[in-house]
């Protein structure tokens, strides 16, 4: 529908040897703990419940390779006694396909994409019609992502 703002989404990354998307279907709902960056924290804060994120191996892998949802939105992190924050994060569906990072890179539709400006953030936004374009090279359909707020 056209003017009728679509989700948000966002890329999280994880080191698969420390939490891997595999984890996260295995407990079936994380709270995303131990952000230490402001920026990375303030997209934290944005996120609504029912927000589409793409998970992200860093390092090992350097690939997309599932779908979550945002399952409860920003709290003050347990970890930390300073002013940092989390979200509850649950599984969606693993993609047939892992995006890797040369894909994204050699793919101009997602040359904009936040994740390569600001490559050193945990947290970064995603636009829409850069998931439909990860969905579709990794040949996964999107799962019954919440269009509209």
């Amino acid at each position: 529908m056209r003017g009728v703002p679509r989700q948000a989404a966002w890329l999280v990354k994880s080191e698969p040897y420390k939490y891997g998307y595999a984890d996260l279907v295995r407990d079936g709902l994380t709270a995303w703990d131990g952000v230490r960056n402001y920026e990375a924290r303030n997209n934290l804060r944005a996120m609504k419940k029912g927000d589409l994120l793409l998970f992200y191996h860093s390092n090992e892998g350097k690939a997309v390779v599932g779908f979550a949802t945002v399952a409860r939105e920003a709290y003050p992190d347990p970890t930390s006694d300073e002013d940092w924050s989390v979200v509850d994060v649950a599984p969606l569906a693993p993609l047939v396909r892992p995006v890797t990072l040369a894909t994204i890179k050699a793919t101009p539709a997602l040359a904009g994409m936040s994740m390569l400006r600001r490559s050193r953030l945990s947290v970064v936004d995603v636009a829409w019609p850069e998931v439909e374009v990860i969905a579709r090279l990794s040949g996964t359909r999107l799962p019954g992502a919440r269009r509209a707020r």
